[in-house]
């Protein structure tokens, strides 16, 4: 069994609102090192499978088709093995 965590970030370029109001309200509330501020998805998938391989691809084609806008976003995802009855973070 394998976990997929998938991260999905607007693109360089793409104006951020929900990042541009959490910077300003982080900056009301005192915290003035904090520069830039991008909000994004993390969706983590719970995979069926031996062959990471083959996963890997299939995360890779399900971010581009559906996951994300490859229009506007970006992504990066990783995949990892989970033990047999093991709880996974």
């Amino acid at each position: 069994m394998f976990v997929a965590k998938v991260y999905v970030m607007l693109k360089e370029g793409i104006l951020d609102p929900q990042g541009v109001t959490i910077g300003k309200a982080l900056k009301n509330l005192g915290y003035q090192d904090v520069q830039d501020v991008r909000v994004g998805k993390f969706i983590k998938l719970t995979l069926n499978g031996a062959d990471k391989e083959k996963l890997e691809k299939q995360v890779d084609e399900m971010c581009h088709r559906l996951l994300s806008n490859p229009v506007i976003e970006s992504y990066t995802f990783e995949v990892e093995s989970v033990p047999v009855g093991g709880k996974d973070s």
